[in-house]
């Protein structure tokens, strides 16, 4: 079986665990997901999915897909960029530290790391102390990758 075949196994019993269903269509946008590299906005989905199937995907319904899919924590959606990415843990069978991301700003590729969950609550802390509340521990850090960065010497 291949990995993404393997992914799209792990996905489909982790949605059944929760009494979800990964229906053909939202397997189809998660393995567009899962074969880039880059993080994919729902229209680069839309396209991917009217090449690779010959099918029309409708913004509202590429974005309800969307939706259920980051629910069930197969995707996880960056904000500032208002795209999306495959988790990279989808497969794995144990608890992660906090997911954050690192954005190459030349070349939109796209890797999730690890954040302990020590320094998620020593800055709930400090926000808590600015008098705020944080809604999300989610980090997008804008960065360059070592190929993009070797370039830019």
């Amino acid at each position: 079986m291949n990995s993404i075949a393997k992914i799209l196994s792990h996905a489909e019993a982790s949605c059944q665990t929760n009494g979800a269903r990964l229906t053909d269509k939202r397997k189809r946008v998660l393995t567009g997901l899962l074969k880039s590299q880059k993080a994919q906005s729902a229209y680069d989905l839309i396209d991917y999915m009217r090449k690779e199937f010959d099918e029309a995907l409708q913004p509202t319904t590429t974005y309800r897909i969307l939706d259920f899919l980051a629910s069930e924590n197969l995707v996880h959606k960056l904000h500032l960029a208002n795209k999306y990415v495959a988790c990279s843990h989808i497969s794995c069978g144990h608890a992660h530290e906090v997911p954050q991301f690192l954005i190459c700003d030349e070349c939109s590729n796209v890797k999730e790391i690890g954040i302990k969950k020590s320094l998620i609550n020593t800055l709930t802390r400090n926000v808590e102390e600015a008098g705020y509340v944080l809604q999300s521990p989610q980090l997008e850090l804008h960065c360059l990758c070592q190929d993009c960065a070797s370039k830019a010497v």
